[in-house]
């Protein structure tokens, strides 16, 4: 199968790039070299990306060579390893950014009155494609299926059938809404009523293609756009009920995609959660990306107006480390902007829906 067609880059110098050399970019190196040590391992991830360049893998193995303990070392670094080419939108689209999170909620290990909605553990028939690697008869979009005891592949089941089935149960939190914000989001710590924390992680998914619901109440006029946040997103849902049959849960199983979790008992909550890159997100460093089109571990530089540190918007110019992707997250100037973890980070994260502009820069010698 054929991969998708490949983004179109225009050369920039970087003299272009205003305001670059004023951003914490040693902050921006040390985010690389998180991901340099997944490179230079050769470790895939939980959801691979578009395989890296022998060039970037080159470049990781010097960032992890190199002593870069200053700003001056950190942008000599990205000069000599990398250039930077301006993404050109699709036709008739532009940049588009959005922000994520990891959610902390109350759960329990068993259910209970007050904890009534599982997250479920990855099923053993369960089989992820990577890019471009579904069966040819697959529908199109799909890149997950469930392998039956004859050997044969075929398509997972849809949300509504999984939730219904609840099988294997990791951690129950308080409703339907917050079991789906955390699928949305791909990670959660979990606060258990003992004291005791843990961690969901990704692990997989059923491979439907991802549907926003909060795009269908923009659409349908339930919320105004400019009103649309998380917490205009979840007061709907809850007042539109979470019964079966009633329009809250009825939406949320419009977004046909699910997604598995393993519960992680020991992690360092200093740490952001395991990406998609199989390394841990640094917050307003590392982005998601369409894993189809990049590869891990490349930088972005990012420029727009966006309410990430005030309700008010004001300038966001920084550079940016693929090191993510999700199901929501399609095409070359697309990003989900990793804010960190807990409720403060959810409020700036679900305010982000604004148009950005996008440079990425690639390892010196690549052929794009």
């Amino acid at each position: 199968m054929s991969g998708p067609a490949r983004p179109r880059l225009e050369p920039r110098a970087y003299p272009s790039l205003v305001g670059l050399w004023d951003d914490d970019v040693l902050a921006a190196f040390r985010c690389f070299a998180v991901s340099a040590r997944a490179l230079a391992s050769g470790c895939a991830g939980g959801r691979p990306a578009r395989p890296p360049s022998a060039a970037l893998i080159a470049a990781a193995r010097a960032a992890l060579a190199e002593r870069v303990e200053s700003a001056t070392r950190a942008r000599d670094f990205f000069e000599t390893w990398f250039r930077p080419f301006r993404v050109i939108p699709e036709p008739g689209g532009h940049g588009f950014l959005t922000g994520y999170y990891e959610p902390v909620v109350a759960g329990s290990r068993v259910e209970t009155d007050g904890f009534r909605w599982p997250l479920l553990g990855r099923p053993d028939d369960l089989v992820a494609f990577a890019p471009g690697e579904a069966p040819a008869d697959f529908p199109k979009g799909v890149s997950g299926a469930r392998r039956r005891e004859d050997g044969a592949l075929v398509p997972c089941d849809d949300r509504e059938t999984i939730e219904r089935a609840r099988r294997n149960p990791i951690v129950w939190v308080s409703d339907a809404v917050e079991a789906f914000l955390i699928q949305v989001q791909g990670s959660a710590e979990v606060a258990f009523p003992d004291g005791a924390r843990a961690r969901l992680a990704y692990d997989g998914r059923n491979g439907l293609p991802y549907t926003s619901i909060g795009r269908i109440l923009i659409e349908t006029g339930a919320i105004p756009e400019s009103a649309m946040s998380l917490q205009s997103l979840k007061a709907w849902l809850r007042a539109a009920g979470l019964g079966e049959g009633e329009a809250g849960l009825t939406l949320m199983r419009r977004n046909r995609s699910f997604v598995f979790f393993r519960l992680v008992e020991a992690f360092d909550p200093a740490l952001g959660p395991i990406a998609g890159a199989g390394a841990p997100l640094t917050p307003l460093r590392s982005i998601a990306v369409d894993r189809t089109l990049w590869s891990y571990g490349l930088p972005f530089w990012i420029e727009a107006e966006l309410p990430w540190a005030t309700d008010a918007p004001t300038p966001f110019r920084r550079l940016m480390i693929a090191q993510d992707t999700g199901s929501a997250i399609v095409g070359p100037a697309r990003a989900d902007i990793f804010f960190g973890s807990g409720d403060a980070a959810g409020a700036r994260a679900g305010a982000i829906r604004h148009r950005g502009d996008f440079t990425v820069l690639l390892p010196v010698g690549d052929e794009f």
